[in-house]
């Protein structure tokens, strides 16, 4: 059983970490866009041609992690770390849909200027970060169990 948590837990942490690569460049980008006159940004904004690819990566994780709850569920060190990842994933994904995907029908993935393109670029570059911010506070969680997994595996190995 702990080899297969042990797998999970590196599959759910590999994942997560996938998925915290866009969402840092979201975050790290935010500065230098936020001031873009109308065309500079929606000139910018084409670099994300076909990131929405990376849903299935996000849904990949948040299954992973779901597995690992699953699996550690009677642990009490390891199923509150897991459960906060969890839900820093599903928080992510809930500030997307709320704030980010609104922006994107309502600009048509930033291909029309709407008149209020400027609160929809704040919503969608704010939402972003924090959802960078959530992706990031759920690998520091999955990073968090490594030394109770380990400690977990010597136990088990004592006892056989």
């Amino acid at each position: 059983m702990n080899r297969t948590i042990n797998t999970v837990h590196f599959l759910s942490l590999f994942l997560v970490t996938l998925c915290l690569g866009p969402a840092l460049a979201h975050l790290l980008e935010l500065p230098n866009k936020i001031g873009l006159g109308r065309d500079e940004y929606f000139t910018v904004q084409q670099v994300y041609r076909g990131w929405a690819l990376l849903g299935a990566l996000i849904l990949a994780a948040v299954l992973a992690t779901v597995g690992l709850a699953v699996m550690v569920r009677r642990d009490r060190r390891l199923l509150p770390w897991v459960l906060f990842a969890l839900a820093c994933l599903v928080g992510a994904q809930a500030v997307f849909w709320i704030f980010t995907y609104p922006a994107n029908v309502a600009t048509e993935n930033w291909t029309t200027m709407p008149e209020n393109w400027e609160m929809l670029r704040a919503r969608w570059e704010y939402s972003h970060a924090a959802g960078g911010l959530l992706t990031l506070a759920a690998l520091a969680a999955l990073a968090a169990l490594i030394p109770s997994l380990i400690a977990r595996a010597r136990r088990s190995t004592l006892k056989a």
